[in-house]
């Protein structure tokens, strides 16, 4: 089995409830506190575990409980830990949600992840470079992100760079990607207003790959035609997470050899799948769930 490495962040999400979102000044009763193992890095790799990849985590947490929690909570699932750095006298990353009338606030706080640095990489490079896939998302520095690009371009190990939260990214670093799959937000604010999205996929065949929730996803193939893969129909209940299980269940079709068609209609089936329940991680289908629904849908 080929491995996957994911080099990204690791979080506590807190998330608590009330009747709408308080504005500027004002103190609301809150209610239904939760604290969810989150983080774009550590959603992606739980998404490949549960959907049966060999997978290995890399990041850093603090020397707190959350950090624990979240390592043990990685572990649970079947990604490999070993390489995760518990960072001293540092809190773990956190993102602090508040949800009401169908909208929410989040503050996240970036904290151990922005130890996630060069010289951490050095020195998980070999393990890094075991893998036959990187996943990378935007929730750690840029200056590691543009590091393991190189690392990765110059030893033949392909990557996937989900560009969230949207920040821009040079045409240099895109080159040397080999998927790229920013939503249709960030896919703006990476190629600019004045393009139709068919135009930037165009440019960039079978690398560029936009999501666009419930309307599906969309690649222009290397024939120049446009595949547009429509989201499999789902009884919505919470839909984070939904990106998050798209990205791990490509990367775990692809490393497998799926062809591209096949690897993103696995992909829009598990994400749409992983909204039929409450949470992130706990959403996530497994392989056979995933396949059975494929077999449905045909």
């Amino acid at each position: 089995m080929k491995k996957i490495g994911v080099v990204g962040s690791i979080n506590m999400d807190m998330t608590v409830l009330a009747e709408r979102i308080p504005l500027k000044g004002e103190t609301l009763k809150g209610e239904n506190l939760r604290y969810i193992p989150g983080g774009k890095g550590a959603n992606q790799a739980v998404a490949m575990a549960k959907l049966g990849a060999e997978v290995e985590m890399f990041g850093c947490v603090g020397d707190d409980d959350a950090g624990q929690k979240l390592i043990a909570n990685l572990r649970d699932v079947g990604v490999e830990t070993r390489n995760i750095r518990v960072m001293p006298q540092t809190s773990t990353g956190l993102a602090i949600i508040t949800t009401g009338e169908n909208d929410n606030t989040i503050i996240v706080v970036a904290g151990a992840n922005d130890c996630v640095d060069i010289a951490y990489v050095e020195s998980v490079r070999e393990k890094i470079l075991e893998c036959e896939l990187i996943l990378l998302q935007n929730e750690i520095p840029q200056e590691t992100i543009a590091y393991v690009v190189d690392l990765c371009r110059v030893n033949g190990v392909k990557v996937l760079l989900n560009p969230g939260p949207a920040r821009p990214v040079s045409e240099e670093l895109i080159e040397k990607l080999t998927y790229i799959t920013p939503n249709e937000h960030e896919a703006v604010i990476l190629f600019g207003k004045e393009r139709t999205f068919e135009e930037m996929m165009a440019q960039y065949p079978e690398k560029l790959i936009i999501t666009q929730g419930s309307r599906g996803v969309s690649v222009c193939l290397k024939n120049g035609a446009i595949l547009h893969i429509p989201a499999f129909k789902a009884n919505v209940v919470d839909t984070t997470g939904a990106g998050d299980t798209l990205n791990g269940a490509f990367a775990a079709a692809v490393t497998r050899g799926e062809p591209i068609e096949k690897a993103l209609m696995y992909a829009n089936t598990a994400a749409s799948l992983s909204t039929e329940k409450h949470g992130a991680q706990g959403g996530m289908p497994t392989d056979d769930e995933v396949c059975q629904a494929m077999n449905t849908r045909d």
